[in-house]
């Protein structure tokens, strides 16, 4: 993981969906799919305390302890709000993730985003999260939709750390982050983690313009499902769907694998409601598209303009 020795596996698994925005709020469940998760290898999971309120940390952290996990073989990554960076709810914050996931210690602590409606100064949370790094109750820290200058200010105020990833909205129709967020990431040795690297689901062939979702879930307002700019989706699902005849595999697989060779330092982490979706996507690793098709994919990913003035 970035420039530290800390080894994470190629393709994590996010937790977003243990929540009622997702609607995996069953711990059974929940369970079966981090045990699929650590059986097929996986052992970089990514969570954050407002996923369910705090479910999504409960629903990780007693599934790691039944299935008698060993706290070395995994890494946990969990993220902080916002509006919870002022200097003394950083402790709060840290202290209710640690008792939720029923650990002495977090991996990986990510800024989910900046506290752009609250002005917290950067200097005040940034000497509070190094502190907790030198108390122990974090590894290491991370930040999420952070632009470049505010990640450049952030470092600035460490006075012995540095964050370690970066994290983003990042895929196939979503590529912005590719103009200065991953050559950054690359330039500082640190990992990049694409959330939504699937599109939410737009990207697994199970769609078409024709035969839209019909979604009761967040997906509802995603751009990418907007009519106009699904339509521009065709010939790059057609596309995945040939190649993952080809290549024996299936068009998420097909669609992570591009993600893990456009960069050594990309972790996708792609959520899963089933063990058998855990399944497919540890299988985007292990082999690599060729070139030429890596090309193919490019180009067409680069010819659909999302727009998201969809109203």
């Amino acid at each position: 993981m970035g420039w530290t020795d800390l080894k994470i596996s190629r393709v994590g698994l996010g937790t977003w969906q243990f929540s009622e925005t997702w609607g995996l709020v069953n711990y059974d469940a929940a369970r079966n799919v981090i045990a699929k998760a650590i059986e097929v290898g996986i052992n970089f999971f990514d969570t954050a305390m407002v996923y369910g309120k705090g479910l999504s940390e409960e629903f990780l952290g007693k599934a790691l302890k039944e299935l008698n996990v060993p706290r070395d073989d995994v890494v946990i990554a969990t993220k902080i709000p916002g509006e919870f960076l002022n200097p003394d709810d950083v402790f709060r914050a840290v202290d209710k993730s640690l008792k939720r996931l029923g650990v002495s210690s977090i991996d990986l602590l990510q800024l989910h985003w900046p506290p752009c409606w609250h002005n917290y100064p950067t200097a005040s949370y940034a000497r509070a999260l190094e502190r907790l790094v030198a108390i122990g109750k974090i590894g290491f820290i991370g930040v999420s939709n952070y632009p470049v200058a505010l990640i450049e200010e952030l470092r600035s105020y460490f006075s012995f750390t540095d964050i370690v990833s970066m994290q983003y909205r990042f895929n196939l129709l979503e590529r912005w982050a590719e103009v200065e967020l991953i050559p950054y990431a690359e330039a500082n040795d640190l990992t990049f983690i694409p959330w939504s690297p699937l599109a939410k689901g737009a990207l697994t062939g199970k769609y078409t313009p024709e035969n839209p979702p019909q979604f009761t879930d967040l997906r509802s307002g995603e751009a990418v499902f907007y009519l106009e700019n699904f339509k521009k989706t065709s010939d790059l699902i057609n596309a995945l769907k040939k190649l993952a005849d080809k290549y024996s595999k299936t068009p998420a697989q097909i669609t992570l694998n591009w993600l893990l060779k456009y960069s050594p330092t990309m972790v996708p982490i792609p959520g899963a409601k089933t063990p058998d979706q855990v399944l497919e996507n540890a299988g985007a690793v292990g082999w690599e598209l060729s070139y030429e098709d890596w090309r193919l994919i490019d180009e067409l990913s680069k010819s659909i303009k999302i727009t998201y003035v969809t109203w």
